[in-house]
């Protein structure tokens, strides 16, 4: 298992030897279903990327930050009269469902059953075949119904681009759409959740840090710091490639039908990749971490991510600057190859 940066970005760059056709690890009798691009290789790749990623530019993504920050601010302010909440399940896992909703089209009055699947398939999938084909077929069929709705009742939204999606000339096949969809819900949601509960976690015990940031205005690069430096110390995703011909890295043989984990969150640990690699620092500047992955895979998502992180962190640290963790319960962290708190008991401490 590779954990130093050149090991990761060896893997991650190499796709002549190294396949994303399995990028999460399950049994090998485990269902599968294409969520292109991250599920594709070249020369396939490149086409399904350039299908998503205007929904996700800079330009985009900019569009909806006070939107953003207003629906941050309303879940804050649900939390009126209350002292013991918690972060986890009463604010972080609402935000990157609602970003997912505003640049996809996705009905959000459908956020609980995105969050059940995403459980089921992130804490109990990776067991039981069973419950992974549940998710899959009740993920086809909602998918498939909501895409033919576009059909015929078109929208300005990535669902209407999806369901007419062409590469090439070509008409996209029906079950790539739905990958396509497949892998906004699945990994457009749980990543940034992750992200946002581990840095609210970290901030909770670290109150001078918290102290600095709500000391400066929102566009101070130390925010921009500090955002980054949750990306790469809480760095939640490790991914999984299949290996397709016999191949070396960083002095460890790999056989063609192995599988190997690439750990992104090991890479920024790396102490000969970062200076003080085992410290937590708000203001670091050389900062070339990989949280989002690297290479052709790199998250097609990480402008919202990065915008969802820094909002949910200002309001929340603006609104609560002496919050704490509630010692007398416990944060739990998920399992699996995504790596976050979903429960984090804190006191607001107003």
């Amino acid at each position: 298992m590779p954990v130093t940066m050149e090991a990761v970005r060896d893997i991650a760059n190499n796709t002549e030897d190294f396949s994303s056709i399995w990028v999460n690890v399950s049994r090998p009798d485990a269902p599968r279903a294409p969520a292109p691009p991250i599920t594709s290789d070249p020369p396939d790749h490149h086409g399904h990327r350039r299908v998503i990623l205007p929904a996700f530019n800079p330009k985009a993504v900019a569009a909806v930050e006070q939107e953003m920050r207003d629906y941050c601010r309303k879940l804050i302010k649900d939390l009126d009269g209350m002292d013991a909440v918690d972060a986890a399940v009463q604010y972080t896992q609402h935000i990157p469902v609602h970003g997912i909703c505003i640049l996809t089209g996705l009905p959000e009055e459908d956020a609980d059953l995105f969050r059940d699947w995403i459980y089921k398939n992130f804490q109990l999938a990776p067991k039981d075949n069973a419950v992974r084909l549940q998710v899959l077929t009740e993920m086809t069929h909602y998918i498939d119904a909501i895409l033919k709705d576009r059909l015929v009742n078109p929208k300005d939204d990535l669902l209407t681009t999806i369901a007419n999606a062409e590469i090439d000339g070509e008409e996209v096949a029906w079950d790539i759409k739905i990958g396509y969809i497949r892998l906004q819900i699945i990994a457009g949601i749980d990543t940034t959740w992750s992200a946002i509960g581990s840095g609210l976690w970290h901030f909770a015990q670290h109150n001078d840090e918290v102290q600095r940031l709500v000391a400066v205005p929102n566009d101070d690069p130390l925010w921009t710091t500090a955002n980054e430096e949750v990306l790469r110390y809480y760095a939640p995703v490790t991914m999984a490639r299949k290996v397709i011909n016999d191949v070396e890295i960083a002095g460890c043989p790999m056989r063609a039908g192995e599988q190997t984990l690439v750990t992104f969150p090991a890479a920024n640990h790396d102490p000969a990749a970062f200076e003080d690699a085992h410290i937590f620092q708000i203001d670091r500047q050389d900062n070339r971490h990989v949280a989002f992955g690297v290479g052709i895979h790199r998250c097609a998502g990480s402008n919202l991510a990065r915008l969802e992180m820094l909002v949910a962190f200002q309001e929340w640290l603006r609104a609560f600057p002496n919050y704490s963790l509630d010692k007398s319960k416990k944060t739990t962290w998920a399992n699996g190859q995504v790596r976050g708190p979903r429960e984090i008991p804190v006191l607001l401490n107003r």
